[in-house]
């Protein structure tokens, strides 16, 4: 008989309508790895905050969009790629959930979900290439308080992070080459410098790098791995960080800022989301809308946007094979199974949780 393996895709969320925007702004903004305050402090500033950005920055930015999100109807793309490879591997049934952390469908319905299907093994896969207490962390506790809720206590591997893996890096080869190749041929006739690739992930304050998160050192890995895999001599490119909100100082370079370099040395842009792997507001409005315009302001003879990987073949093969392997055990693991942060992260996911080898930990990171 073959084992049952339910497989949760972990994902941000986004409004589904107009109407839906300030409630999904609430749900970000009260997430106390968003807003690090007291609840008597943190609802309060989470009500204003949604408020006022749902009249204007994010009314406006989902408005380009047909008022809601993309990004549920992409992360359902790669589920339905996801199980399809899987439906291939021998010995196992898999079926794959979507769980957003911000809006529906959220842990606690996904979690009865699965429940109802009766797996015998868990595999919890974040569309996060790079953990963050931020993206990672916080969606694995509203998991695990969902899944004592529900009184689920089932086998569980989490892949916590693959910044460096094969099918990520190939699938984002390949795209930035694509785009890499066209922006010569649309430049180098009129003269230009070749191409600078900016890798462009999302912002955080610096206090939380500071606190020991490892995402920023996970972003850079990334971005080194891509250059390498993309074997380009010569190769103009740098990290910068997008989607700044609110007065604290925050990581950077900022995309601004780099687009400003960009257009002092006279160098067409190229910009890949390389913390992204589905499509949504901040691809899609902030880099293809805004950055573009920006661009066009400060006089950057070139400027292109490469798509995410979304359900590249590369990229969704190699995530089944995580999740074959990782079906296997129960515990925390990134990618290739050896913990990929530097020491000084002292809130890498692996270091956070205990790693069991057989019960589940749905009681770890809940608080």
């Amino acid at each position: 008989m073959k084992k049952r393996v339910a497989v949760v895709l972990f994902n941000l969320g986004g409004p589904d309508k107009g109407e839906d925007v300030r409630p999904f702004l609430f749900n970000f903004f009260m997430d106390k790895n968003i807003l690090r305050l007291p609840f008597p402090l943190r609802l309060p500033l989470a009500a204003l905050v949604s408020f006022r950005r749902s009249r204007r920055e994010a009314a406006n930015s989902y408005g380009l969009l047909g008022g809601g999100s993309p990004l549920l109807g992409n992360t359902w793309e790669q589920a339905r790629a996801l199980k399809s490879v899987l439906d291939a591997y021998e010995g196992f049934e898999h079926e794959v959930f979507v769980c957003m952390r911000y809006w529906d469908p959220r842990a606690a319905a996904v979690a009865a979900q699965v429940k109802n299907w009766k797996p015998e093994r868990i595999v919890l896969l974040p569309l996060y290439p790079q953990y963050s207490t931020t993206t990672t962390r916080s969606s694995l506790q509203e998991w695990n308080r969902a899944c004592v809720r529900v009184e689920m206590d089932i086998p569980t591997s989490l892949v916590c992070c693959y910044p460096e893996a094969k099918g990520f890096l190939s699938a984002s080869a390949k795209k930035i080459g694509q785009a890499y190749e066209q922006a010569l041929r649309d430049t180098q006739a009129r003269g230009f410098k070749p191409p600078r690739l900016l890798f462009s992930a999302h912002g955080l304050p610096e206090d939380i790098i500071y606190e020991g998160d490892p995402y920023q050192a996970q972003c850079e890995q990334s971005a080194r791995a891509i250059v390498k895999e993309l074997s380009v001599p010569g190769l103009d490119w740098s990290i910068c960080y997008q989607s700044r909100v609110g007065p604290k100082k925050w990581i950077g370079p900022s995309t601004e800022e780099e687009l400003a370099r960009a257009a002092q040395d006279g160098v067409p842009v190229i910009v890949y989301p390389h913390a992204f792997v589905s499509e949504h507001v901040e691809t899609l409005v902030e880099i293809e809308i805004e950055y573009r315009h920006k661009a066009e302001q400060l006089g950057i003879p070139y400027f292109s946007r490469v798509p995410t990987v979304g359900a590249d073949k590369d990229f969704i093969e190699d995530l089944a094979s995580t999740v074959v392997s990782h079906a296997r055990q129960s515990g925390i693991y990134p990618y290739g199974g050896s913990r990929v942060c530097p020491l000084s992260s002292r809130q890498c996911c692996m270091a956070e949780c205990c790693v069991n080898s057989g019960a589940s930990w749905n009681g770890q990171l809940a608080a």
